[in-house]
């Protein structure tokens, strides 16, 4: 792994995974996500990580014109690394999702690397009512629901984005199977150190939340990647904080936000992304580890600056 002095806290924002029913304070509208994407930098996050949503009823959508109402507020209200989705939400098509990122030419955008199983569909039991119809429609369809990027989808994203736009990528990784993709990336020389390694811990499909996981997972990125890569660490849910900062003290970076979890603490929803971004630098502070400006992490992941962008 590269020597990583300072961790690089991302935020993501709002998602595709929670709904509006599920939490007030899910961020919507582009006002909304463009607020909460500038209060996370102002609490110590270093790269913003972006979906977009319908502003009517808060489903997910790839649309390029919604994305627009936010990317601009967001580079004038702050010098972080702006960083759009290409996963975006159940049921898109790759050029759907990467619509908004080819229009906006972003430094980091993130690259799912792999297909795989996404369930959603146990949040159902969590409640009866739902503000809006989609909701519970949405989460069943996970129950029979593909994420598709295939070998071919990754590399047409690696040569329209990264090869044409100067965008490089935040490799998310849900599985080991998934750093072996990577590796295979590496070794055909489509992508390009250092690496910029997602660990993703906590979805139905992907990789559980066992400490044992994470430690493997470091040991297997070690072997494939050595010092071409920086590792971050996402935990979902109630697992978010304690596993992040398990991974920032075996040297990795760490990824917190609306996104990943809806809570604070234990029982008490976050009205904030600023909240968590907050609370994790906090805890790292705590354990004498330096936070990571955006300017540091530029220069740590080797991105073109927010200058070279199109919005």
């Amino acid at each position: 792994m590269a020597d990583t002095r300072k961790v690089i806290i991302t935020c993501a924002v709002t998602g595709s995974i929670h709904t509006p029913t599920m939490t007030p304070y899910l961020p919507i509208t582009p006002d909304e996500v463009a607020e909460g994407a500038i209060g996370a930098a102002e609490a110590g996050a270093a790269i913003l990580h972006l979906h977009a949503r319908d502003p009517i009823d808060g489903r997910p959508t790839p649309d390029p014109k919604v994305f627009m109402q936010f990317l601009p507020q967001i580079k004038a209200g702050t010098d972080a690394v702006i960083n759009i989705t290409t996963g975006g939400g159940h049921n898109m098509t790759v050029q759907e999702r990467l619509a908004a990122p080819l229009l906006a030419k972003p430094e980091v955008c993130s690259l799912n690397m792999g297909s795989m199983n996404f369930g959603l569909y146990p949040n159902l039991d969590k409640r009866k009512e739902w503000k809006h119809e989609w909701e519970p429609q949405y989460l069943e369809a996970s129950r029979d629901f593909i994420f598709r990027n295939t070998f071919k989808d990754i590399e047409y994203s690696l040569k329209h984005l990264g090869d044409e736009c100067g965008t490089r990528f935040e490799f998310e990784c849900y599985d080991v199977g998934h750093l072996y993709n990577l590796a295979h990336f590496l070794d055909r020389e489509l992508v390009k150190p250092p690496l910029f390694v997602q660990t993703i811990f906590g979805i139905l499909g992907g990789m559980g939340t066992d400490p044992e996981n994470l430690m493997h997972v470091k040991t297997i990125a070690d072997k494939l990647f050595g010092d071409q890569y920086h590792w971050s660490i996402l935990g979902a849910g109630r697992h978010q904080m304690g596993l992040v900062t398990m991974g920032a003290l075996m040297g990795g970076n760490v990824r917190v936000g609306l996104e990943d979890s809806i809570y604070l603490a234990k029982g008490k929803l976050a009205k904030t992304n600023a909240e968590q971004v907050a609370k994790i630098r906090r805890i790292l502070e705590d354990l004498s580890l330096e936070i990571a400006t955006p300017a540091e992490a530029r220069k740590m992941l080797a991105l073109k600056g927010g200058a070279n962008v199109a919005f």
